[in-house]
């Protein structure tokens, strides 16, 4: 499997599709293959290797919505309770579809949050939401190198001001949900967000490469950043979603959606406590019945169009709890399993877990429009399966 696996990112690499990449694959609980290929620094020469540090962007979320329902199994958030009763910003919320601006019939639920329907939206020019979304995450920007940088709370603050682009429950739409959802979870623990994932996760599950900064003495391990261009890979020193690029400081804004940093090996871990159903090496992280709900989609019969407008990889797939979750593997466009169930990030990292073969992939690259990086990760994960009998995927 390793030799199949390295051929397809050896070739992958050298046709320009990223800087470098890892990949590690575990079967029932058992590394099978890790490999990597390619450098994580161009101009330094410093290769892709095991340790390397990557920004996760929206892989991030399972993260977040592992903490939520963490919370919601010891009784301290309620899913069907309105957002506005933890961020009382959230109250006299507004609908702005067609430049026509009325009042919500229906408050914005934790649910919503975590099944993307809420109506919120990422900076998009096509609607009011999108636009005023833009302007608070331009404010985001202008201030990340400032003395007075935005925080969590404020995001919340900022974020329960503008118009909703549609009626909370009415559709999917892939928005600023998870990072509503630190801002709620700092509010009911009474901790900062990271501080929290610190106690509850990292720490107990030895994820000690996973932060919302990179210490100095760690940094030469961050991969760059790389972009097509007609001169060849280029690196981008972007500072997306309001997120410092070198990572250098911890952030007063903790991005539930996308501010994490981590290793493959660090978040296998994460990944394989989820397995395990809420157990890693002996010790209970989350409730069994937390890590059974957090795997199942929660997307409607109508809400499902629009996950899959524009997402065409997102066929046989459903959605919830801020993961992608498979419904029916004979629609994906890669060989899956019912059940499976993870999320990638905006640079090319990506989490699948699959209950059925207990098979955990985790791929790391850092690469802008994962585009061509895309078709390499579903060949690593078709060449993860093959490698066993056939008779164990019947």
């Amino acid at each position: 499997m390793k030799e199949k696996i390295l051929d397809a990112m050896q070739r992958s690499i050298e046709g320009g599709s990223c800087s470098g990449a890892n990949v590690l694959v575990i079967k029932d609980g058992e590394e099978q293959v890790y490999c990597d290929y390619g450098y994580r620094d161009i101009a330094n020469k410093l290769p892709m290797s095991r340790d390397t540090i990557f920004r996760l962007y929206s892989q991030s979320k399972p993260v977040t919505a592992a903490a939520t329902l963490l919370l919601v199994s010891e009784g301290k958030i309620d899913l069907a309770s309105a957002v506005e009763d933890y961020l009382p910003e959230f109250k006299d919320g507004h609908v702005n579809e067609n430049g026509k601006r009325r009042n919500v019939y229906r408050k914005i639920t934790v649910r919503d949050l975590l099944n993307m329907t809420s109506g919120l939206a990422y900076p998009d020019m096509t609607t009011e939401g999108g636009r005023q979304s833009d302007m608070v995450f331009r404010e985001l920007d202008e201030r990340l190198y400032t003395d007075h940088p935005m925080t969590t709370r404020e995001f919340a603050q900022r974020m329960g001001k503008i118009d909703l682009c549609f009626e909370p429950g009415e559709k999917f739409m892939y928005g600023t949900s998870a990072d509503i959802l630190g801002a709620l979870i700092e509010v009911v623990s009474g901790e900062s967000f990271g501080d929290f994932l610190q106690k509850n996760f990292f720490d107990p599950l030895e994820m000690n490469e996973t932060g919302f900064y990179v210490p100095e003495k760690n940094r030469s391990r961050l991969a760059r950043v790389y972009e097509e261009s007609q001169q060849g890979l280029m690196e981008v020193k972007t500072n997306h979603l309001g997120l410092r690029y070198e990572r250098d400081i911890a952030p007063y804004f903790e991005s539930g959606g996308a501010g994490l940093c981590s290793t493959v090996d660090d978040y296998s871990k994460f990944g394989q406590m989820l397995m395990n159903e809420g157990v890693y090496q002996g010790k209970r992280i989350m409730p069994t019945q937390a890590v059974r709900f957090m795997r199942h989609g929660g997307l409607t019969s109508e809400q499902k169009p629009q996950l899959h407008q524009g997402w065409d990889w997102m066929s046989g797939y459903t959605y919830g709890n801020l993961m992608r979750v498979c419904e029916n593997e004979s629609e994906t466009s890669v060989f899956s399993s019912r059940g499976e169930y993870g999320w990638d990030g905006w640079l090319g990292t990506f989490f699948s877990n699959e209950p059925q073969h207990g098979i955990t992939l985790i791929f790391g690259t850092q690469q802008i429009g994962i585009g061509r990086t895309g078709v390499l990760v579903r060949e690593i994960k078709l060449r993860s399966r093959k490698s066993y009998s056939a008779s164990s995927f019947l």
